[in-house]
């Protein structure tokens, strides 16, 4: 083939006839046509700004008319955005009260009002917020302080936010009997430590103490038991005043003993309410809630491991 006829190949291959060119453009018209008019727009990627663009404000909001329909919707609380808008708006509101008020006088310990604030589940239900434990200790010590005011001059608004956060029912809530004295000149005092149940019986005599029908030397024969038992009495310089009848049950035996502590307390309050603050400081009214800690799988005692060995 010679060099005239190669060059002379892309043109006689490129080239068709008059009626298939006719067709070709009139079938990309057509497909032209049917395109939408977003896509016959020249779009461009570049930076500079086109001269003949137009740029339009929106239109001035009218806040003259108050039955307009809103630009925007306005949230109700300036927390809204945040995780937990209505205890926000609780604490802050709380902060606030505490800060305005500050200068007020507080009432003694022994006259503040008795408040039983909500309980987290109830407040967890009451603002449909998953609220911490710990974030609703905060709220507790603002309410807690607030309380503290003196009822006398406390305000208005203090108040009403205080009742906004009381518990429901707590102003039914009975405080605790007095014991009291019967015919016999007994009174009566229940006590409990661990798995142990004691119910004393106190009366005024020469200091005689018998647990379970038994003398106190042969129920508890370690003589720290016996103290522990007798610690209420021991404190306040009554052992020869009164005569001490106990009914002990369960655990052993310095649950029993320390059971008798708190039931003894009791009984001589009813005797001589002036010693509670002495029985209190001596830790004999207070009631100890510990209990023995479970044993764990794969552990020789509660938390003791066993020894560790290389091979």
């Amino acid at each position: 083939m010679s060099r005239s006829a190669v060059r002379a190949l892309p043109s006689a291959l490129s080239w068709t006839c008059r009626q298939c060119r006719l067709n070709s453009v009139q079938s990309a018209q057509a497909r032209h046509a049917t395109l939408p008019i977003v896509a016959q727009q020249n779009f461009s990627t570049t930076k500079s700004i086109r001269v003949d663009a137009q740029i339009r404000a929106a239109p001035e909001i009218d806040l003259s008319d108050a039955n307009a329909v809103p630009a925007r919707i306005i949230p109700s609380s300036p927390s809204y955005f945040t995780a937990s808008p209505v205890f926000n708006d609780h604490v802050l509101l709380l902060q606030s009260l505490v800060k305005k008020h500050a200068s007020l006088p507080t009432a003694p310990p022994n006259q503040t009002p008795r408040a039983v604030w909500l309980k987290l589940s109830q407040y967890r239900s009451s603002t449909g917020e998953k609220i911490a434990a710990s974030k609703y200790s905060k709220v507790l010590d603002l309410l807690t302080r607030l309380n503290r005011i003196h009822p006398r001059v406390r305000p208005r608004e203090v108040k009403q936010v205080l009742d906004r956060f009381r518990r429901p029912g707590s102003e039914e809530v009975q405080k605790a009997k007095p014991g009291k004295i019967d015919e016999y000149g007994r009174s009566i005092g229940l006590g409990r430590r661990k798995e142990s149940t004691a119910k004393v019986y106190l009366v005024e005599g020469t200091g005689e103490v018998m647990v379970n029908g038994r003398s106190i030397v042969q129920m508890f024969p370690r003589v720290h038991d016996r103290e522990s038992a007798l610690w209420a009495l021991k404190v306040t310089e009554r052992m020869d005043k009164y005569n001490v009848f106990a009914l002990v049950s369960g655990g052993g035996v310095t649950g029993q003993a320390e059971s008798v502590t708190l039931a003894l307390a009791k009984a001589l309050l009813v005797h001589e309410p002036a010693l509670k603050p002495a029985l209190r400081r001596a830790g004999c009214v207070t009631s100890d809630m510990r209990r023995v800690e479970r044993k764990k799988p794969g552990r020789l005692k509660a938390r003791k491991k066993p020894a560790w060995v290389k091979r």
